[in-house]
């Protein structure tokens, strides 16, 4: 992975699981460099493509050729990105296993909601 490919990982930081495991990959070496966009930020203003609610309301990476990808995608993506991780990322980019991982992304956004309402 070329070094000057940069990518980009709009996240929430307002919701303490997501800003939790940002930290935890933010204290791994990346493969190339990650630019980090805390989306709960007032000022923050992610992309054209890519509104501020939309990025609060599902993890999104966008990869150095300009793609913008959501879900369980985004995070094959981003493992990816890490050595200790490329092979789950891999993994986690095959259609069925992708699909498997989008389903327990959805039951994770599911109960997000519900903490972030109580």
């Amino acid at each position: 992975m070329s070094a000057h490919v940069v990518t980009h990982v709009y996240f929430d930081g307002g919701c303490p699981v997501c800003r939790r495991e940002i930290h935890w990959y933010q204290s791994r070496k990346a493969l190339s460099p990650i630019e980090w966009v805390d989306v709960s930020a007032s000022v923050c203003d992610p992309a054209s493509d890519l509104c501020r609610v939309d990025a609060l309301r599902v993890f999104h990476v966008r990869c150095g050729d300009g793609r913008l990808v959501h879900g369980a995608r985004a995070f094959a993506l981003l493992w990816q990105r890490f050595a200790g991780l490329q092979a789950a990322g891999r993994l986690a980019a095959l259609p069925g296993v992708h699909h498997a991982l989008g389903l327990g992304y959805q039951l994770f956004l599911w109960l997000r909601q519900a903490w972030r309402r109580a």
